[in-house]
């Protein structure tokens, strides 16, 4: 699994006209999963993820979780992260797991960040989604598991 990080302000995924999940300040989470990921992976990310002191604390320190600020998380799956762009002008996903695996795992790793206390909203797998957020400091991250 893949997982970009971004503190946010606030953000909204948006299918249609319709607001599917919103958040204020936390943590926009872009999701992608591979072949072979599985819940340990699931587990072992939504744990560090929870648990990411990227916040500022009364000293101006990144010492605080999401958690410990009072925060949310917008989940959004993000296939394309799997894209490999080293060939031609043309990304090819192939990296990327179907989505009769990638899904249910998804939705795995949302139920874990949620049996931690957080709020988490999601966008819809598999849709043409528009995701707005404000990117605050601005705080990027990259987690994968399994390591590589």
């Amino acid at each position: 699994m893949k997982i970009v990080v971004q503190r946010c302000k606030k953000g909204k995924v948006v299918v249609g006209n319709e607001t599917i999940g919103s958040i204020g300040q936390g943590l926009v989470l872009l999701v992608g999963i591979t072949h072979g990921d599985n819940e340990k992976d699931a587990a072992y990310l939504a744990d560090k993820i929870a648990g990411l002191r990227i916040f500022e604390d009364e000293d101006g320190k990144m010492n605080l979780s999401v958690a410990e600020i009072g925060g949310a998380i917008l989940s959004v799956s993000q296939f394309t992260l799997y894209g490999d762009c080293r060939k031609g002008k043309r990304p090819s996903f192939t990296n990327a797991a179907k989505p009769d695996i990638a899904a249910p795992l998804y939705d795995r790793f949302n139920e874990l960040l949620r049996q931690k206390d957080l709020v988490v909203e999601t966008g819809k797998f598999g849709a043409d989604m528009d995701v707005e957020f404000t990117n605050w400091g601005p705080v990027t991250l990259i987690l994968e598991h399994p390591l590589v």
